[in-house]
């Protein structure tokens, strides 16, 4: 009698960007970053509003600008170091402003533990455990299809 004992399969990990947002890391899908720039490095046109940032210049495209920190408790004026990221979405592309990029996380699909209570938001992926870190993961491409909830002041 032949048994075969075979090791657990786990998939390959996922590779994420991750940023901080009013005290709280979240984490994007690498694949849809372009690049990372620095606030002050891009050309602006368009005063700032509450969520919609104006509209920016990055190697020739002009591109809107969100700015992610605007449902936080903290938000403060944008420093020298403010981070953009620069995502190709299925709309085209968007600059993203957060607090500051924390760096790129491994993370296996089966890590990926359901939100407590958050069953309402489709963007939220999931929550993963990585080195004591809690990151939250989010879907960037539903998270930016969304409707505002509140009107938006003109860009």
């Amino acid at each position: 009698m032949h048994t075969s004992s075979r090791a657990p399969r786990h998939t390959a990990p996922r590779e994420y960007l991750s940023f901080m947002l009013d005290g709280q890391e979240y984490g994007l899908d690498c694949a849809r970053v372009q690049e990372l720039k620095l606030l002050k490095s891009l050309e602006r046109f368009a005063a700032d509003g509450e969520i919609i940032g104006g509209v920016a210049l990055s190697h020739g495209v002009i591109l809107p600008m969100v700015d992610l920190r605007a449902g936080g408790l903290a938000r403060g004026a944008a420093g020298p170091e403010t981070d953009v990221i620069i995502l190709r979405l299925s709309s085209g592309l968007v600059g993203v402003v957060v607090e500051g990029v924390t760096g790129i996380v491994h993370v296996r699909p089966e890590a990926v533990q359901p939100l407590p209570g958050r069953s309402d938001a489709a963007y939220l992926l999931g929550l993963a455990r990585i080195d004591g870190r809690r990151v939250v993961l989010i879907d960037i491409d539903r998270l930016m299809s969304l409707s505002p909830r509140r009107p938006l002041r003109a860009a």
